[in-house]
C-alpha cells in the first residue's frame, strides 16, 4: 500500500515537472539603441577597468542585459533566478542609472562602494556558481577608487543639498 502511494506521489511530481518546463518568465535582454539610452555609460565617465568588473561580476543582476547559463531553461530554477534579477535590478540598474536623481545616483555610488569593499556584492551564491566573478582586492580597490572620484566630483559641481539624504527643512 505505502509502495503504491510512493509511486503514485512520484509520477504526480514528475509530471508536474514536466508541465512546469512549458513556463518560462520573460528573458531580461534589452534591444536597441534605446536599450542603452539611460546607461551609466552616458552620463559618467566609467574606466574600461570598473566597466569589465561591471560585466564579469554585476551586470547579470544590475542591468537590463543578463547573461544566461545553461541551467535557467529548467524549471523552477528559472523563476527563482528571474526573481533575483528584479530584485537585483530594482536595488540597482546600471542600464537606468542616467535615469535616477542626481542624489539617488550619489547615494548608489556610497552603496556600491559600501557593499563591494565590505564584500556584500557580488553575493556568495552567484560567486559559488560564477567563480570567475568574485572580485580581488586590486579590483574592489579600482571599483571603490572610481565610485570615491565619481562622488567627489559630483560634489563640486552639486550644490550639497542636491545630494544630501534628507531634504532641508524650509521655514
Amino acid at each position: 500500500m505505502l509502495k503504491k502511494i510512493l509511486k503514485t506521489l512520484f509520477l504526480l511530481l514528475f509530471i508536474a515537472f514536466v508541465a512546469i518546463q512549458f513556463f518560462h518568465p520573460a528573458k531580461n535582454k534589452a534591444a536597441g539603441p534605446e536599450a542603452y539610452s539611460k546607461d551609466i555609460t552616458t552620463v559618467h565617465q566609467v574606466p574600461e577597468e570598473v566597466q569589465a568588473i561591471f560585466k564579469k561580476a554585476c551586470n547579470d543582476c544590475h542591468s537590463n542585459n543578463t547573461e544566461y547559463p545553461w541551467y535557467n531553461n529548467i524549471q523552477p530554477v528559472a523563476w527563482w533566478l528571474a526573481d533575483h534579477v528584479n530584485e537585483g535590478k530594482k536595488e540597482l540598474n546600471f542600464s537606468e542609472f542616467a535615469g535616477y536623481s542626481i542624489r539617488r545616483q550619489y547615494h548608489k555610488l556610497e552603496k556600491i562602494n559600501g557593499e563591494v569593499k565590505e564584500g556584500g556584492m557580488p553575493i556568495s551564491s552567484y560567486t559559488w556558481i560564477h567563480r570567475n566573478a568574485a572580485l580581488t582586492d586590486a579590483e574592489k580597490l579600482a571599483v571603490a577608487n572610481w565610485t570615491n572620484s565619481l562622488r567627489d566630483s559630483m560634489k563640486s559641481v552639486y550644490p550639497p543639498d542636491s545630494l544630501n539624504r534628507k531634504k532641508p527643512v524650509s521655514k
